[in-house]
C-alpha cells in the first residue's frame, strides 16, 4: 500500500449502533468504533462523511464529527423517511437549516435525499417527490452539494433534478453526487450531463453489467464510498476477483479488535472498492486513489487540515 496514498469516504452510515457493538438491539462486543476508525485512518482514509438521514440522525453526525477533526457529515432527510417532513414541514426545514447554519465546518452536503421507488412501504413516491424538491430547494439556499439517494427512480430524478435547475439554480450551478450508484449506462450519461459525480461501492459492483457501467464513466466524475455498515463486497460479487486487500474476519460474538467483524462494512473497506475500479478501469490503484481524492476536494468544500 502506498504510504501517499490518499483516500476519502464519501458516505458512511456511522452513527449505526453496529459500530458499539449492538446488533438488532443486543451487545454482542464492546464499543469498538474508535478501534473502527484507527483501521480507516491507518490504511489510508483521510476523511470521512458521516450519512445523516433524518434531522435527528444529522444532529447526531454533527455531534459525532466534532469529536474527529477527520469527520464530516450531511444533513437531509433519505427519501424512506420524508414522512417525518409531514407533522410540520415548515418546522422540519427550519431545522435542517438551522443546523446546517450552525455547523458549517462540518456540514459539506445537503442529504442523503432523493428517490426511493423500492421501499415504498415506508414513504409514498409522491411524499418522495414532494420533499425532494423542497431539499433541492434547500440545497440551492445554503449554496451546498446534494448527496443523493436513487433506487428504482431514475427518470423521476432527473426530471426533478432539470426542473429544480431550471427554477432555483439560475444564479448557482446545481452540483451533487448520486451515491451507491447502480444504474444503467443511460442512467449515468444523463446525470454526467447534469454536471453530477457518481458514487461507488459494494453495490454499484455486484453484477457484470454493474462493471461494465463503471467502466464507461470518466474517471474525473467517479467518488469512491463504503455506505458502511451496508454495501460489503461479498465473495458473489462480479466485482470480488479484483479485490486484492483484505482483514481476518470473525463473527461479532468472537469479536477480535484485530479483525473485522462477519457482515458489517467498515470504512477501511474503500480500500477494495478502489481496487476493484481501478481494475475495471484498466488504471492503476494509486492514479485513481488521486484522482477520486481530488474529485472529492473538487464537490465538497472541506475546512483546511
Amino acid at each position: 500500500m502506498s504510504p501517499n496514498r490518499k483516500l476519502i469516504d464519501i458516505g458512511a452510515n456511522l452513527t449505526d449502533k453496529v459500530f458499539r457493538g449492538i446488533y438488532r438491539g443486543r451487545q454482542h462486543h464492546k464499543d469498538d468504533f474508535h478501534i473502527m476508525l484507527a483501521r480507516a485512518f491507518s490504511a489510508g482514509l483521510e476523511k470521512i462523511i458521516i450519512t445523516g438521514g433524518s434531522l435527528t440522525d444529522a444532529q447526531e453526525s454533527v455531534a459525532l464529527s466534532r469529536t474527529d477533526s477527520r469527520l464530516f457529515t450531511t444533513a437531509g432527510c433519505h427519501p424512506t423517511r420524508c414522512t417525518e417532513f409531514q407533522s410540520d414541514p415548515i418546522r422540519y426545514l427550519f431545522g435542517l437549516k438551522e443546523l446546517i447554519a450552525h455547523n458549517p465546518d462540518k456540514i459539506v452536503a445537503v442529504g442523503e435525499c432523493g428517490l426511493d421507488y423500492d421501499r415504498e412501504e415506508f414513504c409514498p413516491a409522491n411524499v418522495q417527490r414532494e420533499y425532494f424538491e423542497v431539499q433541492l430547494r434547500l440545497a440551492s439556499e445554503v449554496n451546498l452539494p446534494l448527496f443523493i439517494h436513487c433506487r428504482s427512480a431514475h427518470q423521476d430524478l432527473i426530471e426533478l433534478i432539470q426542473k429544480a435547475r431550471a427554477i432555483f439554480f439560475r444564479e448557482r450551478p446545481l452540483r451533487g453526487v448520486v451515491h451507491t450508484f447502480d444504474g444503467t449506462a443511460e442512467d449515468a450519461e444523463r446525470l454526467l450531463k447534469l454536471g453530477f459525480y457518481l458514487g461507488v461501492n459494494g453495490c454499484s459492483l455486484k453484477t457484470e453489467d454493474n462493471l461494465k457501467v463503471i467502466e464507461s464513466i470518466p474517471i474525473d466524475r467517479i467518488l469512491l464510498e463504503t455506505d458502511a455498515p451496508w454495501c460489503e463486497i461479498r465473495p458473489s460479487h462480479a466485482g470480488h476477483k479484483h479485490v486484492r486487500t483484505c482483514w481476518p474476519i470473525r463473527k461479532s460474538e468472537r469479536w477480535d479488535p484485530n479483525c473485522l467483524v462477519k457482515g458489517r462494512n467498515e470504512p477501511v473497506n474503500l480500500i477494495q472498492v478502489l481496487e476493484i475500479v481501478a481494475a475495471v478501469k484498466n488504471i492503476e490503484v494509486d492514479e485513481l486513489a488521486a484522482k477520486t481524492y481530488q474529485n472529492t476536494l473538487e464537490l465538497f468544500s472541506f475546512p483546511p487540515n
